[in-house]
């Protein structure tokens, strides 16, 4: 396999230059990575990343990264097929085509509709579904128009005017909207339902994800939706604020406010995307 600055001896030669020579290079580990990614032994499996920067995929270069990273833990290769989230809207059809469907991160209205649209076909044809920042935000207003009869249900970022504010900001956020800096940045500690999906990725029930959002899930619709089935897994340690949503009704279905896809590494699979992928692969069609 392909190693060729190792083959050559140039990490050596490096070592020497620099004198930091401790012991001889152990690459046995990304020996394993490299063949995994460039031949897996598992086949093939597809995902629908379903969005409005379709045109520009490096927009979702984390993303495409932390896939394929947990694609070469399961050693199958991941191929992701973009799916322009306004043509979702009208025609659903390609989503039939895919193992796995993730909503990413995003701004704004436009597309918002086909992305709503993707998370109901996931959740109503048993797909596993990954929803990350605003995908997790449209599975709740998806939820809610839906299964919890809120017809009209939307997040104050798309329609300010909506009857029911599924997602919305923080009361403190409010006051000081108008003044820019209610963005939720950073590290937060989130803690996890025991009996979640999410817990048994990780392996633990408290964790600590970096964020990069405005709005929230509003806490007014709490019982409301859960009482329809929507099952919040996670929720931040001091505040409470809806973390993770999940389904019971559903083999794979988890939404994050966080953005996971930064703390994937190579050999190292962020533990969501790497049971996300398990997921897809279980349920190939």
């Amino acid at each position: 396999m392909p190693l060729v600055l190792n083959e050559q001896g140039m990490d050596a030669q490096i070592c020497d230059k620099l004198n930091i020579w401790t012991a001889a290079p152990r690459l046995d580990g990304w020996h394993s990575v490299v063949r995994r990614y460039l031949e897996p032994k598992n086949g093939e499996v597809t995902i629908g990343v379903v969005g409005k920067y379709v045109g520009l995929v490096e927009s979702y270069k984390s993303l495409n990264e932390a896939l394929s990273h947990a694609g070469m833990h399961h050693d199958v290769r991941v191929t992701v097929e973009y799916l322009d989230s306004e043509d979702i809207e009208a025609d659903n059809s390609a989503l039939k085509k895919v193992d796995g469907i993730l909503v990413p991160g995003g701004f704004g209205e436009r597309g918002s509709e086909g992305k709503i649209a993707a998370i109901r076909y996931a959740r109503e044809n048993k797909v596993p579904y990954f929803g990350i920042c605003l995908g997790m935000q449209l599975a709740v207003v998806e939820h809610a128009r839906h299964c919890a009869g809120l017809d009209a249900a939307n997040s104050i970022e798309l329609a300010s005017d909506t009857a029911h504010p599924v997602i919305s900001l923080m009361e403190e956020q409010k006051e000081r909207a108008d003044l820019g800096g209610t963005m939720r940045l950073g590290a937060y500690e989130c803690v996890l339902q025991e009996q979640s999906l999410s817990a048994k990725a990780y392996g633990q029930t408290i964790i600590s994800e970096r964020h990069r959002h405005r709005f929230e899930f509003n806490e007014e619709y709490r019982d409301k939706l859960e009482e329809s089935g929507l099952f919040i897994a996670g929720e931040h340690k001091r505040s409470g604020l809806v973390e993770v949503i999940e389904r019971s009704d559903h083999p794979w279905f988890v939404g994050c406010q966080f953005h996971p896809e930064f703390k994937s590494r190579p050999g190292e699979p962020h533990p969501l995307f790497r049971d996300f992928i398990n997921a897809a692969i279980g349920c190939q069609r």
